[in-house]
């Protein structure tokens, strides 16, 4: 069966064990008893990500969790992007195709923004609130991945509003640091 706790402890762990070692890697993940197992999602989220804030300064916390990007759905986002890309000459075209708009892409003030009216993350369905946002840092990592593969080019992704803050969207600015269309 398909178990998204186990997944996610996996991806958490390589992403710290990158930037670290195996200790470090368990005592964030799992926390220093076995009780973890007996946590629900939504504790085990919010005490890892504690354990993680306690273990690594806020740019180590960021560049890990934007290692764990789950790719769900990875492939057919990317060949919706792409296909936008091949359509387009510049991103205000880009993001206004219809397609594009029903993704959540829409462009203002010369930037490209990634807009989300509900929380996809399996993970966060039953929190309420999050203390911080380095959960939610994941899905720039994902966005980063996305759109680095679809523009050809670095890209930058900020992630500028969560739903799981408090906010009424989930909101990211996307900013590739190179021409998309040459």
């Amino acid at each position: 069966m398909f178990d998204i706790r186990k997944i996610q402890e996996q991806v958490i762990f390589r992403a710290i064990k990158t930037v670290s070692n195996d200790e470090t890697a368990t005592k964030v993940v799992y926390g220093e008893h076995e009780l973890y197992s007996a946590e629900d999602n939504a504790t085990w989220v919010k005490s890892t990500m504690r354990r993680l804030e306690t273990h690594f300064d806020k740019s180590t916390v960021k560049q890990i969790r934007m290692n764990c990007q789950c790719g769900y759905g990875f492939d057919e986002k990317l060949a919706l992007v792409k296909e936008l890309v091949e359509s387009s000459s510049n991103l205000e075209q880009f993001a206004n195709h219809d397609k594009a708009k029903a993704a959540g892409l829409f462009y203002t003030n010369g930037k490209l923004y990634l807009q989300f009216s509900f929380c996809p993350c399996p993970m966060l369905a039953d929190v309420d609130k999050l203390d911080t946002d380095t959960w939610c840092q994941c899905t720039t990592g994902y966005s980063k991945v996305l759109f680095e593969k679809a523009f050809g080019c670095e890209v930058v992704v900020d992630l500028l509003k969560s739903i799981k803050m408090g906010d009424d969207i989930c909101l990211q600015e996307i900013i590739p640091l190179d021409s998309i269309w040459k």
